[in-house]
């Protein structure tokens, strides 16, 4: 029997494991969100704010950052198949804690001059190195240490803290939006709202050190050795060799998923601050903080709801809604002043979110074998969030400030319209996968394999 399928065993054990794995997620993505809630505040430090286009340079700074996901993918995957995902989830956390307090010290520009702004290109560079992998390992390793049938529920917590990491950092927006004035916050707070994530990280890096580990004993103990029988785990050579269409078919399931993600999540919070923030800062504040929360605390639900009605049934129902309400969200709400229609808005978006985001783990964990499950998800993830989900606030704002919102949206329409096709054609409701039948799918893969030679 091997570890993984020892957690499954005892409910309590994997919960406990779901909470540790989850908690490094929590920080690694509230550091990451805390640039796009705070950026509007720093903007001026880093950027010439005489400078028609520095709110595109603030943006374009968020999405270079997805550029080293791929290659943190890589990586960590690599070191995640081959040591172990609990070294990976710790190494992971430890990077992303000096590189909060990096930006929180950062002398800014009328200290460096543009040198202020290469070296915050360069910190939210090595973040995106270290969210790379993050993302591929933590739902890697929280599918694994699932309990069969409740796979959907207790991986969905990856998400809940996902979302968390961007509740809290708007929570810290809101607590100083109320205690301090916006010079303050644009002075100093936003140095705090950073230093608070480098301090969280080194908590969780603790926590995590106490994770039982989800991949075989032998596996690793043979990888250190470095015996013939492991070399191929974390290959990427034996990635896009065998498993190209399964790296393919994560990529098409992510693209339309990650990128209403970041509409609804970053630049609708944005929207709203813009809009309603307009006369009440605070209020626009409240709004995007609650609907956040209300998200956060929908993925369970979704994970137990699509336990029970399938995987593909939920994926197709975001692709139908988030197709059709992409259209309302990117064009009425810039025009909503009004807090509670603004909020209706983005409590719909959520609850369509939802039917992706709950399951977004798992469905891409149980396409690949556990040797190169980590690598596997974790590039097809960070190539389709870097090409179509980190990039969307910066196309955002290029459509936006061409005053063309209906080309965003067809853009975005077609990309959903991509991950729908896949849900409808070549996804299956249920049936055998490689978290719960190894075995069998390994046995259907020599067949394939043997009836091509």
């Amino acid at each position: 029997m091997s570890l993984a399928t020892e957690l499954t065993t005892s409910l309590g054990r994997s919960i406990s494991n779901t909470l540790k794995g989850s908690a490094g997620n929590l920080v690694e993505w509230y550091d990451v969100y805390v640039y796009s809630t705070f950026a509007m505040y720093f903007e001026s430090q880093f950027f010439d704010p005489a400078d028609k286009n520095s709110t595109i340079y603030v943006w374009a700074t968020f999405a270079v950052t997805f550029v080293m996901r791929p290659v943190g993918s890589w990586f960590f995957g690599r070191y995640a198949d081959r040591f172990g995902r609990r070294a990976a989830l710790t190494l992971s956390v430890t990077i992303m804690a000096i590189c909060s307090i990096a930006v929180a010290v950062m002398p800014t520009r009328s200290v460096l001059g543009v040198g202020s702004a290469v070296l915050l290109i360069l910190a939210r560079l090595v973040q995106g190195f270290a969210t790379g992998g993050e993302y591929g390992t933590s739902a890697t390793y929280m599918s694994e240490a699932a309990v069969p049938r409740r796979r959907g529920f207790l991986s969905s917590f990856q998400y809940v803290t996902l979302v968390g990491g961007q509740v809290i950092a708007q929570l810290v927006l809101l607590i100083m939006l109320l205690t301090m004035s916006h010079d303050a916050i644009a002075e100093w707070g936003w140095r705090v709202a950073f230093g608070i994530g480098g301090v969280a990280a080194l908590v969780v890096f603790w926590i995590r050190r106490t994770m039982d580990e989800s991949l075989r004993a032998d596996d690793i103990a043979a990888a250190k050795t470095g015996q013939a029988t492991v070399k191929s785990h974390g290959s990427i050579v034996e990635l896009f060799g065998r498993y190209w269409r399964e790296v393919l078919l994560v990529i098409f399931i992510t693209m339309g998923g990650t990128l209403t993600f970041y509409i609804y999540t970053v630049v609708g919070p944005t929207i709203v601050e813009g809009s309603v923030g307009a006369n009440s800062p605070v209020l626009a504040s409240t709004v995007s903080l609650i609907a956040l929360a209300i998200y956060m605390v929908l993925q369970p639900v979704g994970g137990w709801l699509a336990d029970i009605v399938g995987y593909k049934s939920q994926l197709v129902f975001y692709g139908v809604g988030a197709l059709v309400f992409t259209w309302i969200f990117v064009l009425v709400l810039p025009k909503t002043n009004n807090g509670f229609a603004a909020f209706g808005i983005l409590i719909v978006a959520f609850i369509i979110e939802t039917a992706y985001t709950s399951i977004s783990a798992i469905v891409k964990a149980q396409v690949f074998p556990a040797y190169v499950r980590a690598i596997g998800v974790g590039i097809a993830y960070a190539v389709a969030n870097s090409l179509f989900g980190g990039s969307a606030p910066l196309v955002y704002a290029a459509f936006n400030g061409a005053g063309n919102g209906v080309g965003f949206v067809v853009y975005s329409s077609i990309i959903i319209a991509a991950s729908l096709v896949t849900y409808l054609f070549f996804m299956k409701n249920k049936g055998p996968n490689w978290l719960d039948d190894p075995e069998l799918m390994q046995q259907r893969r020599n067949a394939r394999v043997s009836s091509a030679a």
